[in-house]
Formats: structure tokens, sequence, C-alpha cells
């Protein structure tokens, strides 16, 4: 036999128990891409439609080099997460498990070719 009352039971907990913490991590990843998609644009912008050699020699500087990481790593996270979410509220069954570690295994491929292909480009 409980004391507690079903409110103080569920208090903070959710439905799955952690969607407060996907919450956060959602909203401070859409943060960081506030400030780093103009960034990019920015850099990239500059930089558009100039000889290859010149993009090669741009981007082998640091800070432009980063920022492309940068926002790459966190766009693919968040959209990890965001489709995670979607697949989770629409899609049943086994079905839901195969389209939730196909769309991450396909983000994070997606991501780790890009910081590659920035890190062949820089280095």
């Amino acid at each position: 036999m409980g004391f507690k009352t079903d409110r103080k039971r569920a208090a903070g907990l959710g439905s799955a128990k952690s969607g407060t913490m996907h919450h956060w991590h959602m909203m401070v990843s859409a943060v960081a891409l506030t400030g780093l998609v103009p960034l990019f644009i920015f850099t990239f912008g500059s930089i558009l439609g100039h000889p290859y050699e010149e993009v090669v020699a741009y981007y082998q500087r640091p800070v432009p080099a980063t920022i492309a990481v940068l926002t790459l790593l966190v766009g693919f996270y968040h959209f990890r997460s965001g489709v995670q979410t979607l697949i989770e509220d629409y899609v049943h069954g086994f079905t839901r498990k195969a389209l939730i570690i196909s769309m991450i295994c396909l983000s994070y491929g997606a991501a780790a070719l890009g910081v590659i292909a920035v890190l062949r480009i820089a280095l």
C-alpha cells in the first residue's frame, strides 16, 4: 500500500519518462542552429562561385571549416531527433523499430561523410 497520490507518482515523468530531456535537447540544438546557419550561409555564400582552388584555400582556414563542421553535426543531430519523434508518434510495431534504426544510421552516416569531406579539404 503506497501513500503517494497518482499525481505525485507521475510528477516529472511524462508518458515516456524522457520527454522533457528530449524537448530540452531539441530546443538547445535549435538555438545552436539559429546561430550556426546564418554563419554558415555567410561563410559559404562569400566563396560561392569562385574557382575550386580558391574554395579549397578558403576552407583550409580554421574558422570556415569549424563553422561548416559544427553546422553539419548540430544539423544532423537535430534532424535525427526530430525524425525520431515523428516516427515514434505515427508509426507502430516492427516498422517503427526498423525506421528508427535506419534513420539513425542515415543521419550519422551523412554527418560523418560531411565532416570527412570538410576535413579532407581543411587538412
